[in-house]
């Protein structure tokens, strides 16, 4: 068996791929130039015709004008709809229409291993094609605000400064994360939030300008809870968040919440940290009421409150 043929098939195989997506998807990549003290670039992507475009809130953050290119030359002003620093997503708007999009995949399906895809402007090199695989799954990081961003893509496909809030796409051109992030000086390890985070951002932002999180109006601390108590089987988790102190007027307050407690749950969701709470109160629906599973006084007691709206 000749195996040069057959390495040489595979080859032409994957090279088609990876250029049959930057053919389909490029016109849909832009450059955004962005004018706050200084100026600074990064990439977004379209992502309907009527010109949303997605991409990073580092990059806009603190913009008093922001610009888009697109591949074919064409540079516009663009309008910031919202972003939301906690996931380092933003959303902006060009009026243009009858654009080429790109299609959200579905980032729950990805497998370690399959092809990867990044398209850029890094340092304003535009329309810039990378390629490797999906390194790892379900990683996490901080963002600047310093809340946790969860179910984050790890790639090896070379991602500079200038690549952030490009797409990363698969075989099929759909966007599966969002770049975000590299580690400096380190090579091959680079991030993406999920298409299906950035999905639920978007609309969020198109919807209201913001993202909507549950607030009640305390503040915690990681805590390991006593081995009694869990010997006692008063708690499925190890540990909890302590409530280190109350708005006056809040949610906790009015529900009867107390500086001491240490809340372990909500409705049937554990909560052993801070990034726990978050998550759920940022899932969490404005005006429903809720069910935190609280130990107080070394008991187990269950105490309802209604998140309200955060400013």
């Amino acid at each position: 068996m000749d195996t040069r043929n057959i390495d040489e098939k595979m080859l032409d195989s994957y090279s088609q791929t990876v250029s049959g997506v930057f053919q389909k998807a490029s016109s849909a990549v832009v450059n955004i130039e962005v004018t706050h003290r200084g100026k600074a670039s990064g990439s977004g992507f379209v992502f309907t015709p009527d010109g949303y475009i997605i991409t990073n809130s580092h990059v806009v953050h603190g913009a008093r004008r922001i610009d888009v290119s697109f591949v074919d030359g064409h540079k516009i002003e663009a309008q910031l709809i919202g972003e939301d620093p906690h996931t380092d997503l933003a959303v902006i708007h060009v009026g243009l229409y009858g654009l080429n999009f790109l299609h959200l995949g579905d980032s729950s399906r990805l497998c370690v291993g399959q092809i990867a895809i990044a398209i850029g402007n890094p340092y304003s090199f535009q329309c810039t094609l990378t390629a490797g695989v999906i390194s790892a799954l379900g990683r996490s990081m901080r963002s600047q605000s310093g809340r946790l961003i969860e179910e984050i893509i790890q790639t090896d496909a070379a991602l500079n400064p200038g690549n952030s809030g490009g797409p990363l796409l698969n075989s099929l051109g759909e966007v599966i994360g969002v770049n975000t992030a590299v580690i400096l000086p380190a090579q091959g390890i680079c991030f993406a939030i999920p298409s299906n985070t950035a999905e639920f951002i978007a609309t969020e932002l198109m919807r209201n300008g913001q993202v909507r999180r549950g607030f009640i109006g305390v503040l915690v601390q990681n805590v390991v809870l006593p081995k009694g108590l869990i010997h006692m089987g008063k708690t499925p988790v190890e540990s909890g968040v302590s409530i280190t102190s109350l708005e006056q007027g809040s949610p906790a307050d009015r529900f009867g919440l107390r500086v001491g407690d240490v809340i372990v749950g909500m409705d049937e969701q554990m909560v052993s940290s801070i990034d726990d709470l978050h998550k759920l109160l940022t899932k969490a629906v404005i005006g429903h009421e809720y069910k935190l599973t609280v130990i107080r006084d070394f008991g187990k007691i269950i105490v309802s409150i209604v998140p309200q709206l955060s400013t």
